[in-house]
């Protein structure tokens, strides 16, 4: 139970690598929720959190495709920890597009992940931080969804719903005290793009945590990781198609 009166900080994808780089740039003198599957093997995410400052820090288990269990977690969480001041939805998957090109079943896994569950869970969080007239929220959309691209059109369409849901619910919140933070990374070199070769204008995710941390504090609505792929992406929805349907991932 968080009775310290600190700030209490939501981690859904606990695991996460930028989740945890996040974490641990939240974490001095914050409560942290680090929400995952299998959260008792969360020892060394949790240490590494606790290590950098974090008043408490609590594991909670997390299935982000049980949609039936959003809600009661939200509710349980603030009902131990009080109100959270701060939910990073740090999950989602990359899928194999070769796969979800012949597989139906692989393609709407990929989308209800990166799209359906995200969506229900904002939904939720945006709800629970409304009636608490505070609270911050920060999405990961990419900026495979600016443009979708041939490679990646599975991942990168979630993406692009994602980034205009959150858009939208952005808008719906202003006024509220309840702000939302868009992340649109490039690239990021990591477990999930293992074995890919990396694209110009990578990140770690030391980077991008560190870029999110910063937008965060500076209350901004929307973040490009690194910064010039803004316009960058900007000349590239100005391609023509036949040029566009050959670019990488």
């Amino acid at each position: 139970m968080n009775d310290t009166g600190a700030p209490t900080v939501l981690i859904l994808g606990g695991r996460s690598e930028i989740g945890v780089e996040l974490a641990v740039r939240l974490a001095p003198g914050a409560s942290v929720v680090l929400a995952a599957r299998g959260a008792d093997r969360l020892g060394e995410q949790a240490a590494a959190v606790r290590a950098a400052g974090a008043t408490a820090v609590f594991t909670r288990e997390f299935d982000a495709d049980d949609l039936e269990s959003h809600g009661p977690l939200i509710a349980s969480i603030i009902a131990e920890n009080g109100a959270i001041d701060t939910a990073v939805l740090a999950f989602g998957v990359l899928g194999d597009q070769g796969r979800a090109e012949v597989d139906a079943a692989h393609a709407v896994a990929v989308v209800h992940t990166d799209y359906v569950a995200q969506v229900s869970m904002l939904t939720h969080l945006a709800a629970a931080m409304r009636q608490a007239g505070r609270g911050a929220l920060v999405v990961f959309s990419s900026v495979a969804g600016v443009r979708v691209r041939r490679a990646n059109y599975v991942y990168g369409s979630a993406k692009a719903g994602l980034d205009g849901f959150a858009s939208g619910l952005a808008d719906a919140l202003h006024g509220t005290g309840v702000r939302l933070l868009i992340v649109r990374p490039g690239f990021v070199i990591g477990r999930m793009t293992d074995g890919m070769s990396p694209a110009p204008l990578s990140s770690t995710p030391a980077q991008v945590a560190a870029a999110t941390a910063r937008a965060l504090a500076k209350n901004r609505r929307s973040v490009w990781i690194p910064w010039t792929l803004r316009p960058v992406f900007f000349g590239m929805r100005l391609l023509p198609q036949f040029v566009w349907r050959r670019m990488p991932r």
